[in-house]
């Protein structure tokens, strides 16, 4: 039985009635709050309704929901409840209602389409998200089919079907040739929307190409292909011409239907000889310009987001000289529901009255149906204070009781919305929502607005106090807006003090304070005047400026609208700027820009350069040319909204012919008292037209301009004020950019007066995560920058920024993509070293794991180190795409430490270390020498040896650089210079002068710095010292060289020791260290040396006539040898020589009575029976003993060009070379006898 119609009295006391009820509470998204206040479930996110998934994909379904309590979550599939715990492949993301399928134990994904929903439920109600259609992607095969070639004859049409599988979604059809060669189309030949190719007259150059029809499926990234057609082009004479007949579509009339918000596509395609022209008509009415484009060479029209009145009769006209044929379709419009007015979450206060209104349209016209946390609301637990109107429901004396979650879903044959709204009964006394005491800082005669926001439920009242005292400020030069502002519309002296905003219901009361200051304003009131002078000269711009005395002022100068650039010829004062010897390149515009943190002013000036003058040749040449006078009687006529005529008397042009008039205009409400271009007109006219924006109190004057400068302005013309609009304009240069790791800032050029259109310009603030399909978050700022909080780190967001003001919203704004902020990033990963040879070393490592913004680099510190021994410490920086360095090794010794960090904007990240590989074949290093004090200087200068210190590296270093030579008593160099001698395992050495000194004192009382040691090498020193500062205390070492050249090296607290490097071989340096904060407070000054990069203190020995005269007998004596064994080998004469090899030597002389001598070691044994031969060499049977063999110390050591100084020695036991014993090089004699 049908329900009764109510009578329509009722349904306008319905309206009536909602007319009446008050409006909901809105919660602020402070997190504090949103903590606090108990709220139903929310969904936030979900998948589309159309879900289609990739089967080689694991499948998710989106769910997200908020609530206070957080919400669970259940699913149903086709409508029934889907228990996801029995199904093991089906799993639930934690504080989550996301499904995930896995599907990498089995399965077929197949199994699961069907339509799911999900429920998302607390104990104040239940939320739903959409049915959501699971669907599998499919890309079938192309059936096998072989294609006979097409025999057509020249001129005639022709069609080739493509006939794709059927895929879900459907494929991208193109249409190529077999060795992949797109087809080139154009109006004769071109692919329909269906994916036929279309040829209107077939010609005999088509036969030299086959052609083959591709699908492109998205979800799987293949391109499936046709076998391809072959075309045979019967040939004539002469192809006959012929009127347009159509391809597609047949017939002459057809009809189409197309979804509101949906393109249209009308196609038409037709044959003929010459190839037709297709043109585009509607029935009754224009094509709609800002919607319809033409595609596929003017065979398609299509129409962008189509409305209802896009509906009607198309035709297409398709003609060549033969004549022409039409083809009319007509397009309906339907519609799936849309929304008029979406249900909005209610929060209302106990007692309080609200409604949900759920308003939507379609064609067909759909219906609504209303549940209560997911249940119909026909079947729900009857409410008092509900009532239901069709789609509106009511709600009166809410309690604490009536939370809940409606739905709303609205549908059609075309589809259907569902919306949820939950209903919220909050408690809460009022509470302030911005910082206590703030500051307010505003400039006299401007407008001002001081903002409390509030909450609480019910909604308080607010009203404003002024020095704690007086009656509610409201009206006259004050209004107060619905969101708490207090605005003073002109800004006086009086008006300065502290206001108290007060918010009250009957649950409490809140109060908080805001303190204005009141600052005069900045002006400029002598200004730079227009000049005119010789090429040579010098000039003065005046601009003397008055300002508040509490501001800072800034005076800068622009010359042509940008920055000037303050030269060698120029100078600039705080109120003038002088240029001296003007050139041309000087002429131009320059403008004072007197500016503080608060408000600016500008003054301009013209300045012209003349050259230089020759004698003139008439009587009008002669005579003295000058600015034009001032334009005089400004009238404004024709009074329009947005444009006025003005009109002008000229002034004298002083025998220079006036050029130009500019039209400069001044508005009294954002910058009073500026002026500002707005239009430039030829000097021979005197009446303009100037257009003109909303809501702005214009005021003009004209200036005009000849060759020789610009004219004074003119006296201001009456004002004239536009009506308001709303903005038809956004802000420009709009940005998103982290200041902090955890937040991003967004950023605006704010519009100026003439696009404001309107009072209390304000900007509406929008942004969202980019990947995360969030609701959008919005604000609204009266300034030019927003700061979100609580971002995470370097993540993409959609920023809208929107102007408004009180005559309503500018045009949607354009999405900008910006970024959070960055952090360090973390450590480069798979950092390998490797060593393919002992010249190179290779590093690899991968891009960090988590980059936490812009990769800018990477940064490697190597150093070298051999033992105890360390090299100098190397850097490179490299790009951010470069992962991959090759080291080429300074000796094949030494190993390398390394340490890789990657860099962002911020800075460094975490490092790696690693370390190359001991090469396979370097020797044991011996071991290192023992460690020796350094050299102290005492009080007196006297040379001691008891406290200092000495590194074991640079003794060995020095050990095998220098020669082995006779000790001799060591030389001091100076007062505080003293030598140390070092023992090695080849000889005792001197090593250089100052490898330690130290300023030995004792603590003092007071602050001060003592015991300053250095520890010097030959390029580089270490600094150490002593002190009885506060931890944290920076200090400054100085020292200066031979040459009085003076260094200081900065020194962070605790960085000691102090490294001075790039230091010259042999340089003496003086030295001290002092306190950063106080000079004064300074160690003694102590001198050092650095090592010599070679030292040879010992006179040359073969200068000397004894060593002379012992090489001369030597010779002869290998002379005499040499014949005896001459002799005896031509006697067949036989030579002792030790038959057994294994056996040692005895503790006697190791040189034998007959001669021999025996090369071998117990490591390395000659074979039995080898012989020594004519040159004394041994013949090699297993191995070759290697230089280091020979060497001291254990190793090889080359100097600086490569050759090999070591010295040869016999190589000794293995205890001997680790004892650091004396071992007896081998004498030319012990030579000889090895030859006998």
């Amino acid at each position: 039985m049908a329900r009764p119609q109510p009578p329509p009295w009722v349904h306008a006391a319905i309206l009536l009635c909602l007319l009446g009820l008050g409006g909901a509470i809105e919660i602020p998204m402070d997190p504090s709050i949103q903590n606090e206040l108990s709220q139903p479930p929310t969904i936030t996110k979900q998948s589309v309704k159309d879900h289609i998934v990739d089967p080689r994909d694991n499948i998710l379904i989106e769910c997200e929901a908020k609530g206070n309590p957080a919400p669970s979550f259940h699913w149903t599939r086709n409508s029934r409840f889907f228990n996801v715990a029995k199904d093991p492949r089906v799993s639930m993301r934690r504080r989550s209602g996301t499904l995930v399928i896995d599907f990498r134990s089995g399965g077929r994904p197949e199994e699961y389409e069907g339509e799911y929903q999900c429920f998302a439920r607390n104990k104040f109600g239940t939320a739903l998200s959409n049915r959501i259609r699971l669907q599998v992607s499919k890309s079938p095969l192309w059936p096998k089919e072989n294609l006979d070639p097409v025999v057509v004859q020249e001129g005639a049409p022709l069609t080739l079907q493509c006939n794709p599988p059927p895929g879900l979604p459907s494929p991208v059809i193109f249409w190529m040739s077999s060795s992949m060669e797109p087809i080139t189309q154009d109006k004769r030949v071109s692919q329909g929307h269906n994916g036929d190719l279309y040829f209107s007259n077939v010609m005999v150059q088509d036969m030299q190409t086959d052609y083959s029809c591709n699908a492109r499926f998205h979800f799987t990234h293949t391109i499936q292909q046709k076998n391809p057609f072959t075309l045979k082009v019967l040939t004539t004479r002469g192809v006959s011409e012929r009127t347009p007949s159509f391809m597609y579509p047949q017939g002459t009339a057809s009809s189409q239907m197309v979804l509101r918000g949906m393109d249209l596509l009308l196609e038409c395609i037709a044959s003929g000889v010459p190839t037709p022209d297709i043109a585009w008509y509607k029935k009754g009415g224009d094509l709609p310009s800002d919607k319809a484009k033409f595609e596929n060479f003017n065979k398609a029209l299509r129409i962008t987001s189509v409305s209802e009145e896009d509906s009607g009769e198309y035709f297409c006209l398709a003609s060549n000289k033969m004549g022409s044929i039409r083809h009319t379709i007509s397009v309906r419009v339907k519609a799936a529901p849309y929304w008029l007015d979406e249900p909005k979450n209610l929060i209302l206060a106990p007692g309080e009255d609200g409604r949900l209104v759920c308003r939507a349209n379609g064609n067909p016209k759909p219906t609504v149906q209303w549940m209560v946390n997911g249940e119909p609301l026909q079947s729900a637990p009857p409410n008092p204070n509900r009532e239901v109107a069709g789609d509106t429901i009511i709600f009166r004396d809410t309690q604490i009781s009536s939370r809940a979650v409606y739905q709303c879903n609205t549908s059609n044959e075309h589809g259907y919305l569902l919306a949820n709204a939950f209903v919220s009964v909050l408690d809460v006394p009022p509470r302030m929502m911005s910082p206590r005491n703030q500051l307010i800082r505003v400039i006299l005669y401007n407008r001002t607005r001081l903002d409390c926001p509030f909450f609480g439920s019910p909604i308080p009242t607010l009203r404003w106090f002024k020095n704690g005292q007086g009656s509610n400020l409201d009206g006259g030069n004050y209004h107060v807006y619905e969101n708490g502002s207090l605005e003073i519309k002109m800004i006086r002296k009086e008006d300065q003090g502290i206001y108290t905003c007060v918010a009250t219901n009957i649950l409490g009361k809140a109060e908080n304070q805001v303190r204005l200051e009141v600052k005069d304003p900045t002006r400029i009131f002598r200004m730079p005047e227009d000049q005119v002078v010789k090429r040579g000269t010098t000039v003065q711009l005046e601009c003397r400026v008055k300002h508040d005395p509490s501001l800072k002022l800034t005076v800068s100068w622009l010359k042509d609208d940008q920055p000037l650039y303050i030269g060698n010829r120029m100078k600039k004062e705080d109120d003038s700027l002088t240029i001296f010897g003007v050139a041309e390149r000087d002429q131009g515009s320059y403008t004072c820009v007197a500016s503080t943190e608060l408000d600016q002013d500008l003054a301009k000036a013209y300045l012209t350069v003349l050259a230089d003058q020759t004698t003139p040749t008439n009587r009008l040449a002669a005579l003295p040319k000058g600015r034009p006078d001032r334009p005089r009687d400004l009238e404004l006529t024709d009074l329009a909204e947005r444009s006025v005529r003005l009109t002008w008397i000229p002034g004298d042009d002083n025998n220079s012919p006036i050029t130009d008039y500019v039209v400069q205009f001044e508005e009294d409400q954002f910058q009073p008292g500026v002026w500002h271009d707005h239009s430039k007109f030829p000097g021979s006219v005197n009446s303009a037209v100037l257009q003109l924006s909303p809501y702005v109190n214009y005021q003009f004057r004209v200036i005009a301009v000849n060759e020789v400068g610009s004219s004074h302005p003119s006296l201001p013309s009456e004002r004239y004020r536009t009506s308001g609009a709303p903005p038809e304009s956004n802000p420009s240069d709009v940005k998103g950019e982290g200041t902090r790791k955890n937040n991003m800032e967004i950023t605006w050029t704010p519009m100026n007066a003439t696009s404001a259109f309107g009072p209390n310009l304000r900007y509406i603030v929008k942004w969202r995560r980019k990947e995360a399909r969030e609701t959008w978050n919005n604000a609204t700022v009266w300034g030019s920058r927003y700061v979100v909080g609580q971002t995470p780190v370097y993540v993409p967001y959609e920023i809208r920024v929107q102007a408004e003001n009180d005559f309503g919203k500018g045009p949607e704004p354009d999405t900008v993509i910006g970024y959070s902020g960055e952090d360090l990033p973390s450590a480069p990963r798979r950092f390998r070293v490797r060593q393919p040879n002992l010249q190179t070393i290779n590093l690899e490592w991968d891009h960090p794991e988590h980059p936490n913004g812009i990769l800018t680099g990477y940064s490697l510190r190597y150093l070298p180190f051999n033992g105890t021994k360390l090299g100098k410490q190397m850097v490179e920086n490299f790009s951010p795409n470069q992962t991959k360095f090759t080291v080429q090794r300074a000796d094949p010794v030494s190993r390398y430490r390394f340490t890789l960090s990657a860099r962002t904007q911020v800075g460094s990240g975490e490092a790696v270390t690693e370390e190359s590989p001991a090469a396979p074949n370097e020797a044991t290093p011996t071991a290192a020498p023992p460690t020796l004090p350094p050299t102290t200087v005492g009080a007196t200068g006297a040379v001691s040896s008891t406290d200092a210190t000495a590194t074991a590296a640079a003794a060995a270093t020095e050990a095998t650089t220098v020669p082995i030579i006779p000790t001799v008593a060591p030389t001091t160099i100076a007062t505080t210079v003293a030598t140390t001698t070092t023992t090695t395992a080849a000889a005792t050495m001197e090593s250089p002068p100052a490898t330690g000194t130290k300023a030995h004192e004792s603590a003092p009382d007071e602050q001060s710095i003592w015991n300053v040691t250095v520890h010097p090498n030959s390029k580089w020193a270490n600094i150490t010292w002593k002190h009885n500062f506060r931890p944290g205390t920076d200090f400054v070492v100085e020292y200066i060289d031979s040459n009085h050249t003076k260094k200081t090296v900065p020194v962070k607290a605790q960085a000691q020791p102090v490294q001075l490097t790039d230091l010259y071989p042999g340089m003496t340096y003086t030295l001290r260290v002092y306190s950063r904060d106080n000079e004064g407070i300074s160690s003694t000054i102590i001198t050092f040396m650095t090592n010599t990069a070679y030292t040879n203190n010992q006179p040359d020995i073969v200068t000397q006539g004894w060593f002379i005269g012992l090489m001369c007998a030597i010779a002869l004596l290998v002379l005499i040898l040499l014949i005896v064994c001459f002799i005896k080998r031509s006697r067949g004469g036989k030579y002792p020589v030790r038959e057994k090899k294994d056996v040692p030597l005895g503790p006697e002389d190791p040189k034998e009575e007959d001669g021999s001598f025996d090369y071998s070691d117990e490591d390395n044994k000659p074979l039995q029976g080898s012989q020594t031969s004519l040159d004394g060499t041994i013949k090699q049977q297993e191995s070759d003993d290697s230089l280091v063999d020979y060497g001291e110390g254990g190793e090889g050591q080359f100097n600086e060009d490569g050759s090999f100084i070591g010295q040869y020695t016999v190589k000794k036991d293995k205890e001997e070379t680790e004892g650091n014993e004396s071992s007896e090089a081998t004498s030319p004699v012990n030579a000889i006898y090895s030859l006998a």
